[in-house]
């Protein structure tokens, strides 16, 4: 795959931490990130379970250009692609949701093509780079790899809206962060509007220092679940009404 050319990242608008917890700031955000999003409009949903985030998935799968899925995500979407993930955190119980999204909206859900593997989950655990087929049935995956991070790059890079929840990989070990790693510096990197959201999406900006290059971090993790499976917040509810 061509590697991708470097652009120098441009300045955005940031939103102060003051008035990232506004309802204000927060009713233009959300409506740039999916009311009126300038495409192609790119969102990233990583995580444990599907099963927290199933309605998010569902939705955001209709509304976007491209749904990059990351994490336990992943895996069960690998799954129910007849994918081979080994002993990997999973819901096989969920497969079957996950095949009617991927055939509800064909070449729109990208999965990862390969991943960084190891025999368990800890940080002294030995990475291993391994294509999706060659999984082995004692390997737990633990990131995305290097090719699924190039991919990952050149949709991001051409992106006009860009709404990320959840990481990609186990980025509290350094082994496994290089994926979350990229994620983040990519979408710092791009000239499209980005919004971010959820504790584990905040602890990543955080710890890849780019916090002063996303458009604008919602604290609110469960009303930014909200948001994203389509529900009108109540504050911004009142927002909207009064501005009529």
């Amino acid at each position: 795959m061509p590697s991708l050319p470097r652009t120098a990242p441009r300045p955005r608008p940031t939103a102060s931490p003051g008035s990232r917890r506004s309802p204000a700031p927060a009713r233009f955000a959300l409506s740039r990130a999916l009311a009126q999003p300038k495409r192609p409009l790119v969102a990233i949903v990583g995580g444990a379970k599907v099963s927290t985030k199933l309605t998010v998935l569902k939705s955001l799968a209709a509304r976007v250009d491209v749904l990059l899925v990351g994490g336990g995500i992943a895996n069960t979407f690998l799954l129910a692609a007849g994918g081979k993930i080994g002993k990997s955190l999973a819901e096989p119980d969920l497969a079957s949701e996950a095949k009617a999204i991927l055939a509800a909206f064909p070449g729109k859900v990208p999965l990862p093509i390969d991943a960084v593997v190891a025999g368990e989950l800890s940080a002294n655990a030995k990475p291993k780079a391994k294509a999706i087929e060659n999984i082995a049935a004692d390997d737990m995956i633990l990131d995305i790899g290097a090719q699924s991070i190039l991919a990952m790059r050149a949709m991001i890079a051409k992106a006009g809206t860009i709404v990320w929840n959840g990481p990609v990989g186990v980025f509290e070990f350094e082994a496994f962060a290089g994926g979350t790693k990229a994620l983040a510096e990519a979408i710092a990197g791009s000239p499209a509007y980005s919004l971010a959201g959820g504790g584990d999406t905040i602890a990543a900006i955080n710890k890849f220092g780019v916090t002063d290059r996303i458009g604008y971090i919602s604290t609110a993790g469960g009303a930014f679940l909200e948001f994203l499976e389509g529900k009108t917040l109540p504050a911004i509810a009142v927002l909207e009404e009064r501005a009529h």
